[in-house]
C-alpha cells in the first residue's frame, strides 16, 4: 500500500517542470512547434504533463495549454539576461545598486520603498543573483518598518513599477520567491492612492501655477549606509525617520554639502532638509562649517565604516551610539518588539497549518493489476444521545469522561476524529459508498 500523491502539489510540479522545458527552447531559438513535438513525445519524461492533460481533457486542451506557457517563457526569456558565472550575477547586483543609489525617492513613501528595496537588494546579494527568498516578516525586520507599511509599499510603489516581482507566494516555512528587476523609464506608474481621496485640486497650469519640483532627477546616495542604519530603532517611525537615512547617505558619499546640493543629492525636499539636518546636529551627528553640513568623525561608528578622525576632533557629546539616540526619541526596543511579534505570528501560522493537515487524512490505495484503488476508510457510526457531551464533545462510554479526540458531527450523528473536519453525514455515507463499492469490484 501506498499513500495517495498529492494531486495539486503534482500538478504545480508538473507546471515548473514544463516552464523550464518552455524556457530552454526559447532560450536555444526553437520554436512552438519543436516544444509541442517534444513534449508529446510519449518517450521525453519531461512532458508527461502535458500528456496526462492530453489524456484527461483531450489534445486539443493540452496543445493551448503548451502555447500558453510558451508564451509565457518568450515573455520572460526575451526579459531577462543568462547570467554565466556567479561574477556576471555580481555586476548586475552592483549595477542595479547604482541603479537605486542615484534614483530620486521622494517623499516619505519613496523613502520607505528604499528601505525595502535596499531590503531585498541585501537578500540578492546572499543569494548570488537577482532570484531570491524572503519573507514579509523577514523584510519587514530588515527594512525596519512594519508588515502593514510594506505592503503599501509592495503594491503602490514597487511592483508598479517594476522593481519587484513575485514569483511565488510562500507557504509553511519557504518564503516568497522574489525577482529583483531594473525598473524600466518608460514603464508608467499609477498615481498614489490617496491623489483620488483627497478634496485638493492641483493649480491650473494655463495659469502657471505649476511649481518646479525642488529634488533634481538623479540622485547620490549610499544605499550600503542605508542597509547598516535601517533596522535600527533609531530610524524607527517615530524616531530620526528615513529622511536621516537619506542625509547620511548622501553626506557620506559626498562630505561638506550645502542644503541645496543636499535637495538634489538625497531627494528631501529643502524644508525636510533643514529640519532633519537641525534634528542630527542636536545629536553631534553632522557639523555645519558655514553654508556646508558634513557627518561627524564618528557619526558612523560601531556600523562597519566611519569617516577619518581628526586628530584633534572632539568625540560628539550626546552621540555616544544610536542606543542613545533611540532612547532620547523613546524608540528603544521598536525592533525587538517587531521580532517577538512576528515569532508569534510564525508559530500561530505553522501550528494552523497542523491543524489543516489534519483535516483530512491522506488515503490509502493498492495497486492491484496496474490500476489504484482506494482502501475505504473505517466509517463512523451513529452515536447514542446518551453519549453526547456539551459544547459537542463526546463520552467515552467505559470510562464516562469526555474524549478530547472525537467530536459530533454537524448534524448530531456522527463521531469526528477532529474537530477539523466539518462533513455531513450525508457527505461521509456518499463517500464510503463509493470507496467501497471500489473495493469491492477490485477484490
Amino acid at each position: 500500500m501506498v499513500p495517495r500523491e498529492d494531486r495539486q502539489g503534482a500538478a504545480e510540479h508538473g507546471h515548473r517542470i514544463t516552464a523550464a522545458i518552455a524556457c530552454h527552447v526559447a532560450r536555444a531559438g526553437g520554436t512552438v512547434d519543436e516544444l509541442i513535438r517534444l513534449l508529446l513525445h510519449p518517450e521525453h519524461e519531461g512532458g508527461s504533463h502535458a500528456r496526462s492533460i492530453a489524456v484527461r481533457s483531450g489534445e486539443t486542451r493540452a496543445l493551448d495549454y503548451i502555447r500558453r506557457v510558451w508564451a509565457s517563457a518568450e515573455a520572460a526569456v526575451g526579459s531577462t539576461r543568462l547570467l554565466e558565472s556567479r561574477h556576471q550575477a555580481h555586476e548586475v547586483l552592483a549595477a542595479l545598486r547604482d541603479r537605486i543609489e542615484t534614483t530620486p525617492w521622494r517623499g516619505v513613501r519613496g523613502r520607505t520603498a528604499l528601505r525595502v528595496l535596499r531590503a531585498h537588494l541585501t537578500f540578492a546579494e546572499s543569494a548570488g543573483g537577482l532570484l531570491h527568498h524572503a519573507s514579509e516578516r523577514q523584510t519587514a525586520e530588515e527594512a525596519g518598518i512594519s508588515r502593514t507599511t510594506l505592503r503599501a509599499v509592495y503594491e503602490t510603489v514597487l511592483t508598479p513599477q517594476g522593481w519587484l516581482r513575485r514569483l511565488r507566494a510562500g507557504h509553511g516555512r519557504e518564503g516568497s520567491t522574489w525577482y529583483l528587476d531594473d525598473a524600466s523609464a518608460g514603464r508608467a506608474v499609477p498615481a498614489p492612492p490617496s491623489r483620488f481621496r483627497t478634496t485638493q485640486y492641483p493649480p491650473d497650469p494655463a495659469l502657471e501655477e505649476w511649481h518646479t519640483p525642488e529634488t533634481a532627477t538623479t540622485a547620490d546616495i549610499d544605499s550600503t549606509v542605508i542597509g547598516w542604519l535601517m533596522g535600527h530603532d533609531a530610524f524607527a517611525h517615530h524616531g530620526l525617520g528615513s529622511a536621516a537615512l537619506m542625509l547620511i547617505g548622501a553626506l557620506h558619499v559626498r562630505p561638506a554639502q550645502t542644503v541645496g546640493e543636499l535637495v538634489g543629492t538625497s531627494s528631501v525636499s529643502r524644508a525636510t532638509a533643514y529640519r532633519t539636518l537641525q534634528r542630527l546636529a542636536e545629536h553631534g551627528l553632522v557639523h555645519h562649517h558655514g553654508e556646508t553640513w558634513s557627518l561627524a568623525p564618528h557619526a558612523l561608528e560601531g556600523i562597519g565604516n566611519g569617516l577619518p578622525e581628526a586628530a584633534d576632533a572632539p568625540r560628539p557629546r550626546s552621540a555616544n551610539g544610536w542606543d542613545d539616540v533611540a532612547e532620547l526619541h523613546g524608540t528603544v526596543g521598536i525592533a525587538a518588539r517587531r521580532q517577538v511579534l512576528h515569532a508569534a505570528e510564525r508559530a500561530a501560522y505553522r501550528a494552523r497549518l497542523a491543524r489543516l493537515a489534519e483535516h483530512r487524512s491522506r488515503a490509502v490505495i493498492i495497486v492491484r493489476d496496474g490500476h489504484a484503488v482506494l482502501v475505504p476508510a473505517p466509517r463512523p457510526d451513529e452515536i447514542s444521545s446518551a453519549w453526547h457531551a456539551p459544547g459537542g464533545g463526546v463520552l467515552d462510554p467505559v470510562t464516562g469522561c469526555p474524549a478530547a479526540d472525537w467530536r459530533v458531527a454537524t448534524d448530531g450523528r456522527l463521531i469526528l476524529i477532529t474537530p477539523a473536519d466539518q462533513r455531513t453525514y450525508d457527505e461521509l455515507a456518499a463517500a464510503h459508498a463509493e470507496a467501497l463499492s471500489e473495493w469491492n469490484s477490485a477484490a
